[in-house]
């Protein structure tokens, strides 16, 4: 690939992150499940502070099906920062982004707390399918849980 070719494809990649967030932040079930490889691998594991085997998923379909009624009541606000992202071939690319989440679930959620601040990483995978990038791979590895 030629520097312009990298350059295009960071960006693109940039582009499906911000896409990510706007999805997950507006509820956009739909456009959020589009922005993952069908075969995604989500490991969000150490996502809460407390290590659960059970939030290890497979298939974008099914981590949306998940995720999808466990936010729907919860008002989130999602920052991704400085991405390190590398392209290693033309179809294929990781990377690391500083992230910053707040939740604040309604009164119809069941989660736990009444409100999350909680900073991190998402460490990722990238694949370019029918000439769009798509996360196949995405880790969250926390700093820092607030709850209160």
């Amino acid at each position: 690939m030629t520097s312009i070719e990298q350059l295009v494809a960071i960006e693109a990649i940039r582009a499906l992150k911000a896409r990510y967030f706007r999805a997950l932040d507006g509820k956009d079930w739909q456009a959020f499940e589009a922005v993952f490889a069908p075969d995604l691998v989500a490991d969000f594991r150490a996502a809460t502070g407390v290590y659960d085997d059970t939030l290890l998923t497979h298939g974008a379909a099914a981590y949306v099906a998940g995720l999808a009624p466990v936010l729907d009541q919860v008002v989130t606000v999602h920052h991704g920062h400085t991405p390190e992202i590398t392209i290693e071939s033309p179809t294929t690319a990781a990377g690391v982004w500083a992230m910053e989440d707040k939740l604040w679930p309604g009164p119809g959620s069941a989660l736990p707390f009444a409100w999350l601040h909680g900073y991190g990483h998402y460490h990722e995978r990238y694949v370019k399918l029918d000439g769009h990038w798509h996360i196949q791979e995405i880790r969250l590895s926390r700093l820092r849980v607030d709850m209160g």
